[in-house]
């Protein structure tokens, strides 16, 4: 599945094609790379790429899926654009709509854990459903402070992208 990484002013699509332990196959917008890919420490990395070396460091901000990258020469922001990152840009556009009173799957997943049931309160913020996708957990809060009128997943479930989770009212 390709996600948006948005450097600067410019977006690439890029896409694992194959991997095998360190070397990686990926297509940034049409063009193919073949990578050794090498994670050293936490956020640095070392990429070999047509026999040159390139080191990064990668910090991560204070806004999920933000991050500084640091490179010999020189520093960058980046953005990375996913289908969750999508749905939670999009969460945050306005007002309470009909959409903030659903917690929505934003990708096909398993879900590892319900957190609530019918008939509950439930605050602003609160993790309501926590969704295996990816090889990533991730939690899904409430948009709204509200009442769940309704659980329409259990753990263990398979859900598919945009499947209505839970109804608040």
């Amino acid at each position: 599945m390709p996600v948006e990484i948005k450097l600067g002013d410019r977006i690439a699509s890029v896409k694992i094609l194959n991997q095998n332990e360190n070397l990686i196959e990926i297509m940034v917008d049409d063009k193919v790379y073949n990578i050794d890919l090498m994670h050293n420490d936490e956020g640095t990395f070392s990429i070999i790429e047509n026999n040159r070396s390139h080191n990064i460091s990668l910090v991560p901000s204070q806004k999920p899926k933000t991050y500084t990258a640091y490179t010999l020469y020189n520093t960058y922001d980046l953005e990375v654009i996913d289908a969750e990152a999508r749905y939670i840009r999009n969460r945050g556009a306005g007002g309470i709509s009909v959409s903030d009173k659903q917690i929505i799957a934003p990708m096909p997943g398993k879900i590892v854990k319900v957190l609530v049931q019918e008939g509950d309160t439930v605050s602003q913020g609160q993790t309501a459903v926590i969704i295996s996708a990816m090889k990533m957990e991730s939690e899904y809060k409430a948009a709204v402070d509200g009442v769940v009128k309704r659980v329409n997943v259990a753990d263990g479930d398979t859900v598919e992208s945009n499947q209505v989770l839970v109804e608040i009212e």
